[in-house]
Protein backbone atom coordinates (compact mmCIF):
# COMPACT_ATOMS: atom_id res chain seq x y z
CA UNK A 1 0.00 0.00 0.00
CA UNK A 2 1.80 3.79 -1.17
CA UNK A 3 2.37 6.03 1.86
CA UNK A 4 0.08 9.13 2.52
CA UNK A 5 1.61 12.29 1.08
CA UNK A 6 1.60 13.82 4.41
CA UNK A 7 3.90 10.85 5.47
CA UNK A 8 6.06 11.08 2.45
CA UNK A 9 6.51 14.19 2.73
CA UNK A 10 8.01 13.62 6.37
CA UNK A 11 10.03 10.57 5.66
CA UNK A 12 11.38 13.02 2.47
CA UNK A 13 12.53 15.48 5.29
CA UNK A 14 13.80 13.63 8.16
CA UNK A 15 15.88 11.68 4.89
CA UNK A 16 17.00 15.27 4.06
CA UNK A 17 17.99 16.57 7.48
CA UNK A 18 19.65 12.99 7.85
CA UNK A 19 21.75 12.98 4.86
CA UNK A 20 22.62 17.07 5.56
CA UNK A 21 23.25 16.31 9.72
CA UNK A 22 26.60 17.18 10.64
CA UNK A 23 29.18 13.99 10.52
CA UNK A 24 30.29 12.71 13.81
CA UNK A 25 33.68 13.82 14.39
CA UNK A 26 34.99 10.18 14.45
CA UNK A 27 33.72 9.76 10.91
CA UNK A 28 37.67 9.81 10.43
CA UNK A 29 39.55 7.22 11.59
CA UNK A 30 42.19 10.01 12.46
CA UNK A 31 39.62 10.93 15.09
CA UNK A 32 38.61 7.37 16.59
CA UNK A 33 36.97 7.38 19.76
CA UNK A 34 38.91 4.96 22.73
CA UNK A 35 36.81 2.49 23.93
CA UNK A 36 37.29 1.40 27.96
CA UNK A 37 37.26 -2.48 28.44
CA UNK A 38 33.82 -3.35 29.71
CA UNK A 39 32.41 0.39 29.90
CA UNK A 40 29.77 0.76 27.42
CA UNK A 41 29.52 4.54 25.58
CA UNK A 42 27.11 5.75 23.38
CA UNK A 43 27.37 5.97 19.67
CA UNK A 44 25.86 7.63 16.79
CA UNK A 45 26.76 7.04 12.90
CA UNK A 46 24.14 9.71 11.60
CA UNK A 47 25.16 11.92 8.90
CA UNK A 48 28.70 9.95 8.91
CA UNK A 49 30.18 9.69 5.31
CA UNK A 50 33.73 8.43 5.28
CA UNK A 51 34.50 7.18 1.38
CA UNK A 52 37.86 5.69 2.52
CA UNK A 53 36.99 2.56 5.05
CA UNK A 54 37.86 -0.82 4.02
CA UNK A 55 34.96 -2.67 2.10
CA UNK A 56 35.55 -5.33 4.70
CA UNK A 57 31.80 -5.75 5.45
CA UNK A 58 30.15 -4.28 2.13
CA UNK A 59 28.41 -1.31 3.91
CA UNK A 60 26.93 1.87 3.33
CA UNK A 61 29.61 5.07 3.81
CA UNK A 62 28.15 5.58 6.97
CA UNK A 63 30.79 4.87 9.28
CA UNK A 64 32.29 5.91 12.64
CA UNK A 65 35.37 4.85 13.66
CA UNK A 66 36.78 3.69 17.59
CA UNK A 67 39.86 1.93 19.08
CA UNK A 68 40.79 0.32 21.53
CA UNK A 69 44.34 -1.27 23.34
CA UNK A 70 45.03 -4.36 24.76
CA UNK A 71 46.37 -5.45 28.20
CA UNK A 72 49.58 -6.47 28.86
CA UNK A 73 48.74 -10.47 28.04
CA UNK A 74 46.93 -9.91 24.69
CA UNK A 75 44.22 -12.59 23.80
CA UNK A 76 41.01 -12.32 21.76
CA UNK A 77 38.17 -9.78 22.12
CA UNK A 78 34.55 -8.75 21.62
CA UNK A 79 32.96 -5.77 20.47
CA UNK A 80 29.38 -5.65 21.21
CA UNK A 81 26.67 -3.49 19.60
CA UNK A 82 23.22 -3.01 21.40
CA UNK A 83 20.47 -0.18 21.93
CA UNK A 84 20.37 -0.04 18.27
CA UNK A 85 18.43 2.98 17.23
CA UNK A 86 17.59 3.71 13.59
CA UNK A 87 14.68 6.01 12.46
CA UNK A 88 11.81 4.29 10.67
CA UNK A 89 12.53 5.71 7.34
CA UNK A 90 10.97 4.42 4.13
CA UNK A 91 14.41 2.87 1.86
CA UNK A 92 16.64 3.11 4.79
CA UNK A 93 18.09 -0.03 6.47
CA UNK A 94 17.80 -0.89 10.51
CA UNK A 95 21.21 -2.83 10.54
CA UNK A 96 24.64 -1.57 11.46
CA UNK A 97 27.79 -3.43 10.67
CA UNK A 98 31.00 -4.25 13.12
CA UNK A 99 34.64 -5.54 12.05
CA UNK A 100 37.47 -5.11 14.49
CA UNK A 101 40.92 -4.19 12.32
CA UNK A 102 44.75 -4.29 13.09
CA UNK A 103 46.47 -1.44 11.22
CA UNK A 104 49.44 0.80 11.83
CA UNK A 105 48.06 3.93 12.69
CA UNK A 106 48.20 5.18 9.57
CA UNK A 107 44.83 5.10 8.83
CA UNK A 108 45.10 4.94 4.69
CA UNK A 109 42.78 1.41 3.35
CA UNK A 110 45.44 -0.26 2.94
CA UNK A 111 46.84 -0.62 6.20
CA UNK A 112 43.98 -2.14 7.49
CA UNK A 113 43.91 -5.91 7.87
CA UNK A 114 40.85 -7.45 9.12
CA UNK A 115 40.87 -9.23 13.01
CA UNK A 116 37.40 -10.64 13.01
CA UNK A 117 34.69 -11.31 10.50
CA UNK A 118 31.83 -8.67 9.85
CA UNK A 119 29.00 -8.75 11.78
CA UNK A 120 25.96 -7.20 11.46
CA UNK A 121 22.56 -7.49 12.47
CA UNK A 122 19.57 -4.79 13.58
CA UNK A 123 19.19 -6.70 17.06
CA UNK A 124 21.68 -6.34 19.98
CA UNK A 125 25.11 -8.42 18.01
CA UNK A 126 28.82 -8.66 18.49
CA UNK A 127 31.44 -9.64 16.83
CA UNK A 128 34.74 -11.68 18.51
CA UNK A 129 38.44 -11.54 17.45
CA UNK A 130 39.57 -14.75 15.39
CA UNK A 131 43.45 -14.32 16.43
CA UNK A 132 44.94 -13.64 19.71
CA UNK A 133 45.32 -10.08 19.88
CA UNK A 134 48.99 -8.91 20.18
CA UNK A 135 49.82 -7.31 23.71
CA UNK A 136 49.46 -3.60 24.35
CA UNK A 137 48.81 -3.12 20.90
CA UNK A 138 45.90 -0.69 19.63
CA UNK A 139 43.20 -2.09 17.10
CA UNK A 140 40.28 -0.25 15.59
CA UNK A 141 36.53 -0.80 15.26
CA UNK A 142 34.47 0.43 12.11
CA UNK A 143 31.15 0.52 12.96
CA UNK A 144 29.04 1.33 9.43
CA UNK A 145 25.32 1.45 8.39
CA UNK A 146 24.53 -1.43 5.97
CA UNK A 147 22.09 -0.79 3.30
CA UNK A 148 20.27 -4.52 1.96
CA UNK A 149 18.01 -5.93 0.00
CA UNK A 150 15.82 -2.81 -1.36
CA UNK A 151 16.89 -0.40 0.82
CA UNK A 152 17.87 2.73 -0.57
CA UNK A 153 19.68 4.57 2.00
CA UNK A 154 22.04 3.24 4.80
CA UNK A 155 20.92 2.60 8.33
CA UNK A 156 21.85 6.05 10.33
CA UNK A 157 21.51 4.64 13.93
CA UNK A 158 22.22 5.44 17.64
CA UNK A 159 23.69 2.88 19.04
CA UNK A 160 25.89 1.36 22.21
CA UNK A 161 29.43 -0.01 21.88
CA UNK A 162 31.36 -2.10 24.32
CA UNK A 163 34.71 -4.09 24.63
CA UNK A 164 35.40 -7.22 26.62
CA UNK A 165 37.09 -9.95 26.36
CA UNK A 166 40.72 -11.45 27.66
CA UNK A 167 42.75 -9.29 25.53
CA UNK A 168 41.53 -6.27 26.60
CA UNK A 169 40.27 -6.62 30.52
CA UNK A 170 42.68 -4.19 32.56
CA UNK A 171 41.48 -4.89 36.28
CA UNK A 172 42.69 -8.48 37.63
CA UNK A 173 45.76 -8.08 34.66
CA UNK A 174 47.21 -4.90 34.53
CA UNK A 175 45.83 -2.88 37.83
CA UNK A 176 44.74 -4.94 41.03
CA UNK A 177 43.34 -3.41 44.56
CA UNK A 178 44.89 -6.42 46.25
CA UNK A 179 43.23 -9.28 47.88
CA UNK A 180 40.45 -9.11 50.56
CA UNK A 181 42.17 -9.11 54.22
CA UNK A 182 40.70 -10.28 57.73
CA UNK A 183 42.04 -7.89 60.70
CA UNK A 184 41.15 -8.12 64.30
CA UNK A 185 38.78 -4.99 65.64
CA UNK A 186 41.59 -2.33 66.61
CA UNK A 187 44.23 -3.66 64.31
CA UNK A 188 45.09 -2.36 60.77
CA UNK A 189 46.51 -3.56 57.71
CA UNK A 190 48.82 -2.04 54.73
CA UNK A 191 46.64 -2.06 51.49
CA UNK A 192 48.49 -2.57 48.11
CA UNK A 193 47.16 -1.59 44.81
CA UNK A 194 49.45 -2.23 41.65
CA UNK A 195 49.49 -1.22 38.04
CA UNK A 196 48.16 1.82 38.43
CA UNK A 197 49.41 5.46 37.84
CA UNK A 198 47.69 7.00 40.22
CA UNK A 199 45.48 6.05 42.82
CA UNK A 200 41.87 7.13 44.56
CA UNK A 201 40.46 5.07 47.14
CA UNK A 202 37.46 5.26 48.79
CA UNK A 203 36.26 6.33 51.47
CA UNK A 204 38.86 7.35 52.98
CA UNK A 205 37.81 6.54 56.81
CA UNK A 206 40.54 4.51 58.66
CA UNK A 207 42.97 5.65 55.95
CA UNK A 208 46.15 7.05 56.08
CA UNK A 209 45.74 8.45 53.01
CA UNK A 210 44.07 8.22 49.82
CA UNK A 211 46.40 9.08 46.72
CA UNK A 212 48.79 6.71 47.51
CA UNK A 213 49.11 2.77 46.51
CA UNK A 214 49.82 1.42 49.78
CA UNK A 215 47.83 3.30 52.57
CA UNK A 216 47.79 2.13 56.12
CA UNK A 217 43.99 0.87 57.02
CA UNK A 218 42.23 0.82 60.02
CA UNK A 219 38.35 0.37 59.70
CA UNK A 220 36.46 0.46 63.27
CA UNK A 221 34.28 -2.45 61.36
CA UNK A 222 34.16 -4.26 57.92
CA UNK A 223 34.61 -1.59 55.25
CA UNK A 224 34.98 -2.39 51.05
CA UNK A 225 37.59 -0.24 49.92
CA UNK A 226 37.52 1.20 45.97
CA UNK A 227 40.55 2.11 44.14
CA UNK A 228 40.55 3.82 40.77
CA UNK A 229 43.32 4.64 38.16
CA UNK A 230 43.38 6.10 34.55
CA UNK A 231 45.21 3.26 32.23
CA UNK A 232 45.78 4.53 28.84
CA UNK A 233 42.82 7.20 29.55
CA UNK A 234 40.97 5.12 31.05
CA UNK A 235 39.40 4.94 34.38
CA UNK A 236 39.21 1.79 36.46
CA UNK A 237 37.79 0.75 39.34
CA UNK A 238 39.04 -2.23 41.67
CA UNK A 239 37.80 -3.12 45.35
CA UNK A 240 38.53 -5.25 48.34
CA UNK A 241 36.98 -5.67 51.55
CA UNK A 242 38.43 -5.60 55.08
CA UNK A 243 36.68 -7.58 57.10
CA UNK A 244 37.12 -6.48 60.85
CA UNK A 245 36.74 -9.41 63.01
CA UNK A 246 36.17 -9.74 67.18
CA UNK A 247 39.11 -12.07 68.04
CA UNK A 248 37.11 -13.08 71.27
CA UNK A 249 33.82 -13.00 72.19
CA UNK A 250 32.92 -14.30 75.48
CA UNK A 251 29.50 -15.38 76.96
CA UNK A 252 28.00 -12.80 79.17
CA UNK A 253 26.13 -15.38 81.90
CA UNK A 254 28.01 -18.21 83.77
CA UNK A 255 26.44 -20.77 86.77
CA UNK A 256 29.43 -21.63 89.42
CA UNK A 257 26.62 -23.72 91.45
CA UNK A 258 29.05 -26.94 90.94
CA UNK A 259 26.81 -28.68 89.13
CA UNK A 260 29.38 -29.83 86.68
CA UNK A 261 27.61 -27.44 83.74
CA UNK A 262 28.99 -24.13 83.00
CA UNK A 263 30.60 -23.67 86.46
CA UNK A 264 33.23 -21.64 84.86
CA UNK A 265 33.60 -18.28 82.49
CA UNK A 266 35.15 -20.17 79.50
CA UNK A 267 36.77 -18.21 76.30
CA UNK A 268 37.96 -20.90 74.25
CA UNK A 269 39.21 -18.32 71.43
CA UNK A 270 42.13 -17.07 74.08
CA UNK A 271 43.83 -20.76 73.88
CA UNK A 272 44.87 -19.24 70.79
CA UNK A 273 46.79 -16.60 72.89
CA UNK A 274 48.62 -17.91 75.61
CA UNK A 275 49.76 -13.81 76.42
CA UNK A 276 46.65 -12.74 76.33
CA UNK A 277 46.11 -10.32 80.02
CA UNK A 278 41.99 -10.93 81.68
CA UNK A 279 40.68 -8.61 84.03
CA UNK A 280 37.38 -8.81 85.97
CA UNK A 281 35.95 -5.89 88.27
CA UNK A 282 33.32 -5.55 90.06
CA UNK A 283 30.45 -2.26 90.16
CA UNK A 284 32.56 -0.21 91.88
CA UNK A 285 36.04 -0.66 89.93
CA UNK A 286 37.60 -3.29 92.03
CA UNK A 287 39.24 -6.17 90.76
CA UNK A 288 38.60 -9.12 91.33
CA UNK A 289 40.01 -11.85 89.10
CA UNK A 290 43.25 -11.54 86.74
CA UNK A 291 45.27 -13.59 84.66
CA UNK A 292 48.10 -13.45 81.94
CA UNK A 293 46.98 -16.13 79.88
CA UNK A 294 43.82 -18.20 80.61
CA UNK A 295 44.92 -21.29 82.11
CA UNK A 296 42.61 -21.37 85.08
CA UNK A 297 39.30 -19.70 84.25
CA UNK A 298 37.66 -17.31 86.38
CA UNK A 299 35.44 -19.45 88.27
CA UNK A 300 33.53 -16.44 90.54
CA UNK A 301 35.02 -17.69 93.68
CA UNK A 302 34.18 -16.38 96.83
CA UNK A 303 31.97 -13.42 94.67
CA UNK A 304 28.16 -13.22 95.24
CA UNK A 305 25.84 -13.04 92.23
CA UNK A 306 26.11 -9.74 90.26
CA UNK A 307 27.50 -8.31 87.12
CA UNK A 308 30.83 -7.96 86.70
CA UNK A 309 33.11 -6.45 84.26
CA UNK A 310 35.84 -7.26 82.19
CA UNK A 311 38.67 -6.31 80.14
CA UNK A 312 40.78 -8.49 78.14
CA UNK A 313 44.27 -7.78 75.87
CA UNK A 314 44.94 -10.09 72.97
CA UNK A 315 48.59 -9.88 73.54
CA UNK A 316 50.68 -11.91 70.51
CA UNK A 317 53.85 -11.57 68.23
CA UNK A 318 52.61 -8.41 66.87
CA UNK A 319 52.43 -6.70 70.37
CA UNK A 320 49.36 -5.81 72.60
CA UNK A 321 46.16 -5.51 71.42
CA UNK A 322 43.12 -2.77 71.23
CA UNK A 323 41.28 -4.24 74.61
CA UNK A 324 37.83 -5.47 74.46
CA UNK A 325 35.56 -5.05 77.27
CA UNK A 326 32.23 -5.89 78.27
CA UNK A 327 30.49 -7.70 81.20
CA UNK A 328 29.67 -11.19 82.54
CA UNK A 329 26.58 -11.80 85.44
CA UNK A 330 27.34 -14.62 88.27
CA UNK A 331 24.17 -16.31 88.25
CA UNK A 332 24.04 -18.73 91.68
Amino acid sequence: MPFPRPLLIAAASLASLLLAAQPPVNSNCENAIGLCAQQSMAGDNTGAQNLTMPAYCQPGAVGVWYSFTTNSVGGAATVSIGNINCPDLPGMDNELAVVVLAGDGSCTASSFQPASACQWDSLPFSATTNQDLLPGTTYWVMVSGMRNGSATMAAQCGFTIEVSGPGVDVVDVDFDAGPDVQIPQGGSTQLNATGGTTYEWSPTSGLSGNTIADPVAQPGETTVYTVSTEINGCIYEDALTVNVVRLVNPVNTFTPNGDGINDTWEIPELRSFPQAEVSVYDRWGQRVFHSIGYKDPFDGSGLPTATYYWYIQVNDVGGKSDPYTGFITIVR
